[in-house]
């Protein structure tokens, strides 16, 4: 994620944001051109010119309506929705004030994991392009009596329980599971990482090898190991191989963890690139924790220079975060084994970065 400015004033501006708080201009994000642009009318009140493109006229996505995207698209376009939110299949019931309110957070997620996943240039079917693999999503409500519902990914479709957006249901759920760190965010990065593996790795026998030899055999079985894991949890020395406990249960856990730590280290890093970040620490003693984010890192080839400098941004922001009476914001350790697969992961998804052989 990077920061924006508005085309109108100048003014700095944050992915989510609607209007302009300086000049007060209309706000909409264009996902392919990869920017925030500050909006002028056309004289109808459906379409826009956006500053940052204005060859042509936009409008916003029908979700726009209930405050839940602030996405555009092309005024000829046949499409109701953004690139985003057409990849929903259901949504819940927005007449209730307590569902609108906890799948407008969704929503603010998922759209922050397509941003990176577009600048990534990974391949985005939907259920329209693609109606049986096609990435989809179910925002699902608990019914009293009913069966529950489980956040997870089958066959291209990704399943949340919105009653995972209250911070207390996801704390109680954190706590009771032993996990350090559980966000709505994670949650779509990590599913996502379950439709890409299919999409990326599966059925394609150079990279399925390549997989095999830096996260296991994924046709070990997938049932009895989660029954395994939840029964008696991970191996006491989980913790040299593998970025949580949970991935330790089986390969294809491993790698949407991994996945999804892999999106958090690019979009946090683009996020210190934006501002600019630059780190001499002031002790006495010799240190090498001194960084300067100097690049994009969707464009840099370069992994271990990228992971290096994580590292060091990791003991910055926790201990700014101590500061402030928190625990760690970056919680987890990388031990040697969990940055190859990392590593393989910055290969398999960018052709730039000496990916895979397809």
């Amino acid at each position: 994620m990077r920061l924006f400015k508005c085309h109108s004033c100048g003014q700095l501006l944050h992915f989510e944001n609607r209007q302009c708080v300086i000049c007060g201009s209309r706000l909409g994000y264009l996902p392919f051109e990869l920017t925030l642009s500050a909006l002028r009318t056309t004289g109808d009140p459906d379409y826009w010119v956006a500053l940052a493109s204005p060859g042509q006229h936009y409008r916003y996505c029908e979700n726009a309506a209930y405050d839940a995207c602030n996405w555009l698209l092309p005024a000829n376009s046949s499409e109701r929705f953004c690139a985003a939110c057409r990849h929903n299949r259901i949504i819940p019931d927005l007449s209730l004030p307590s569902n609108l309110y906890s799948w407008r957070l969704f929503e603010i997620a998922k759209h922050r994991l397509f941003y990176t996943l577009i600048k990534l240039e990974l391949p985005l079917a939907n259920r329209s392009d693609d109606p049986r693999y096609g990435l989809a999503f179910d925002f699902l409500t608990e019914i009293p009596g009913g069966p529950p519902v489980t956040t997870g990914h089958e066959d291209g479709l990704i399943t949340m329980n919105l009653k995972e957006a209250d911070d207390a249901e996801r704390t109680r759920q954190r706590l009771q599971l032993g996990e350090p760190y559980r966000t709505l965010l994670g949650h779509f990065r990590h599913e996502s990482g379950h439709y890409f593996w299919d999409r990326l790795v599966s059925g394609r026998w150079d990279r399925l090898e390549r997989f095999r030899a830096v996260f296991g055999d994924e046709r070990r079985n997938y049932d009895e190991a989660l029954r395994r894991h939840y029964a008696h949890g991970p191996n006491a020395d989980w913790r040299s191989n593998f970025i949580t406990g949970y991935a330790a249960c089986h390969p294809w856990e491993d790698f949407a963890e991994t996945w999804a730590h892999y999106l958090h280290i690019v979009d946090t890093m683009e996020m210190a690139f934006s501002f600019g970040v630059q780190i001499e620490p002031r002790v006495e003693t010799r240190c090498e924790l001194g960084l300067s984010v100097d690049f994009d890192p969707h464009q840099s080839a370069d992994f271990d220079l990228l992971i290096g400098k994580w590292l060091s941004l990791t003991v910055v922001i926790n201990s700014l975060s101590r500061c402030l009476g928190e625990h760690d914001l970056y919680p987890f350790i990388l031990p040697g084994p969990v940055i190859t697969k990392m590593n393989f992961i910055h290969k398999l998804i960018n052709p730039l970065k000496q990916a895979l052989a397809a």
